[in-house]
Parts: C-alpha cells; sequence; structure tokens
C-alpha cells in the first residue's frame, strides 16, 4: 500500500474521519506562495544573524570595566543590552517564523475521532505502519521538503543558537584564573592583599559615592552591628576608576562585626586564628562558602549569620562555621587591627580562598 491508502486505512481503523483537510496552495508556485516563503526566511535569517551578533558580542565586545567619563565608558555600558537584545531577537526571530510556516504552509485540518483504550495491548504492526504514513503525510503537506530556501534558513538560525547556547559557558573560560596566581585577580588572593610589604589598608564604608572615602574607627561601629566594609589605599585616593572599580569586585566586601561585650567572651576561635581579631572586632568575608551567594542577614540576638540564596547559617562565636544549610565550611575570616592613626585597617590578606569550592582547593 502506498502512503494515501495507508493514509486512508489507519484514519478508519481509528476511527477518524476527516472533516476538512484544505491544501493551503493548491495552485503550486504563485507569486503570494513565494512571498510567504520569503517572509518566513527571511525571520529565520534575522535570528540566525543576531545568533550570530549575540557570540561575536559575548567574545569580543568590551567588557572591562571603564569608570565614569573614561575613554570606553559608552561601549562598556551596552555590553549586558547588546546581549540581552541579540539573544532576545534570536528566539524572537525563530519563534515568528516558526509561527509564520504553521500558519502559512501546514494544513488546517478539522478530524473527527472516537475515544478508545486499545485494551490495554501495544499497537499492532499495521498501526505503527500508518501512524508512519500519517507523519510522512504531515511533511509532504506541510510542504517543507520543497523549501530549500527555508531549510537553510531555519538551519542557519538553529546552528547560530546552538553555537551561542554553547559559546555562553565557553566563554568563562577565556580567562585563564592561574595566569597570575599570587596577584589579587586570583582564585586564592583578594583586593586586601597588600601590594608591598607595609602598605596600609584600610576599611571604607561605602556611601553610594565612588569618590567620597570614609574610613572606618572602632567608635564608628555600635556593640551588636554589622557593616559591609570595603579596601582602600591612600594610593588610590586620586584614582576614580580605583575608587569605583572596588565595589564591583565579587571577593572584596567583608562583614566587619562588633560583638557585644557578653557575646564576645564566649568566642570560640579557630584554630590558628587566634588572632585575628581586634578586641570585640571580627571581620568575615561576605561570600557565601556555598556558591558565591552574599551573606548579608545578621541576627544579632543569636549572632547568626544567614545566607538569603540557600538558607546557610553560620555561628559568630564559632568562627562563624555553618550550623544549617547546605554550607560546609567556615567563613574565611581577615585578620585586623587598629593602626596608629585610630583606624581600622586589615593586617593581611586571606589566608585562604574565600567563596566556594573550586578543583585546585583541598579543604
Amino acid at each position: 500500500m502506498n502512503r494515501d491508502q495507508l493514509l486512508k486505512l489507519g484514519g478508519q481503523l481509528d476511527g477518524v474521519e476527516l472533516v476538512e483537510y484544505p491544501d493551503q496552495w493548491p495552485v503550486k508556485g504563485t507569486r503570494a506562495e513565494r512571498r510567504a516563503e520569503r517572509v518566513v526566511a527571511l525571520w529565520f535569517a534575522i535570528a540566525g544573524l543576531a545568533g550570530l551578533a549575540f557570540v561575536v558580542g559575548l567574545i569580543w565586545w568590551p567588557w572591562q570595566y571603564q569608570a565614569p567619563g573614561q575613554s570606553g565608558t559608552f561601549l562598556y555600558s551596552l555590553y549586558t543590552p547588546v546581549l540581552g537584545v541579540t539573544l532576545g531577537l534570536t528566539v524572537l526571530g525563530l519563534g515568528v517564523g516558526i509561527l509564520l510556516y504553521t500558519k502559512k504552509f501546514v494544513p488546517q485540518e478539522l478530524a473527527v475521532q472516537q475515544r478508545h483504550d486499545g485494551d490495554g495491548d501495544g499497537s499492532a504492526e499495521i498501526d505503527k505502519k500508518t501512524i508512519v504514513a500519517h507523519l510522512e503525510d504531515a511533511g509532504a503537506r506541510s510542504t517543507i521538503a520543497r523549501r530549500s530556501l527555508i531549510k537553510r534558513s531555519v538551519g542557519f538560525a538553529g546552528g547560530t543558537l546552538g553555537l551561542g547556547l554553547v559559546a555562553l559557558p565557553v566563554a568563562s573560560f577565556i580567562k585563564d584564573p592561574w595566569k597570575d596566581s599570587n596577584g589579587p585577580d586570583s582564585l586564592w588572593h583578594t583586593p586586601w592583599q597588600k601590594r608591598f610589604p607595609g602598605e596600609v589598608v584600610y576599611m571604607r564604608r561605602n556611601t553610594g559615592k565612588p569618590d567620597e572615602v570614609v574610613l572606618l574607627r572602632p567608635e564608628d561601629l555600635d556593640a551588636g552591628g554589622l557593616e559591609t566594609v570595603f579596601p582602600f589605599r591612600e594610593s588610590d585616593r586620586s584614582d576614580p576608576e580605583a575608587l569605583t572599580s572596588i565595589f564591583l569586585r565579587s571577593d572584596a566586601p567583608v562583614m566587619l562585626i562588633r560583638l557585644r561585650p557578653g557575646d564576645a567572651e564566649r568566642v570560640v576561635k579557630r584554630k590558628g586564628q587566634e588572632d585575628f581579631n581586634f578586641g570585640e572586632y571580627y571581620a568575615y568575608t561576605k561570600v557565601c562558602s556555598h556558591v558565591g551567594c552574599p551573606v548579608s542577614l545578621y541576627e544579632q540576638q543569636t549572632n547568626r549569620l544567614l545566607c538569603p540564596c540557600h538558607q546557610s547559617q553560620f555561628d559568630v562565636l564559632h568562627y562563624c562555621k555553618p550550623i544549617f544549610g547546605p554550607a560546609t565550611r567556615a567563613l574565611a575570616q581577615l585578620p585586623i587591627t587598629v593602626n596608629d592613626e585610630g583606624y581600622l585597617v586589615a593586617r593581611h590578606d586571606f589566608i585562604e580562598a574565600v567563596g566556594p569550592a573550586f578543583w585546585e582547593r583541598k579543604q
């Protein structure tokens, strides 16, 4: 039996009556048909070009931070919008193209079928052949086989979208994290690392104004209080880019906590870090040891720090070790003191990597 015979037989076996099954283009090759085909192909081509632009923008568009007023600031500010617009246009083009093709070329059949459960048995061989015939007939009647322009354009669009989905995770490997393993941009160190022996790294308050420098003294924090602080060097005071970019570093923020006198007497310190605090003042990284979310909720009465992403809780009185949630490592502690000017400063960088685990990390 040929396809048409199998198609008719399959409908009879399944109790299906085709009320309407019109051919979308009964006269082949008309100007209207060719115009509809070009419109569909145009949308697929737009999707393909947008997907290609997404990949190019993701890899080659200027993404390095540029402070306001500097050369390249405008292009840097467009990085995220460029990615959003090109990826969105890719998905939009594919969606509109598929909808237009379905509307213009796929027959809008009207069928009535009697329901039956098949008595729980598997499909008979004749049913398998007729369903294949139905699928082949649907492909033939949609005319996709003879529309090479649409096939090439949808292949181009789908290919660039797939390339973008592959390039998105791969792009993170372009920057080598071990290029300078001893520098502040490596996984082992943070901006709290001293650039040269004897350098003073102050604790700076974020006032919302990048060019305003407010340094912290012990009396600036009430007992039981917490404030997020950032590193500051006198050499950066006249550098607008350095003053601004430090707030964009994910590993820079540190939680400065002043315990209440009664709580400070109950602190259990971590081995090897007994002198990292300054009296009632303790400093811990704000980066959660689970997946790097910002630990920002402080329960003063229970002395617990809470990560809002996955509900990990850390005991401040017990060197910020995790006591609830998925986190398994204590928050890294920053060694602090007060210098001769009376300002809170970092003695040196963290002695362990901050944030979540990575392959080279041993603990």
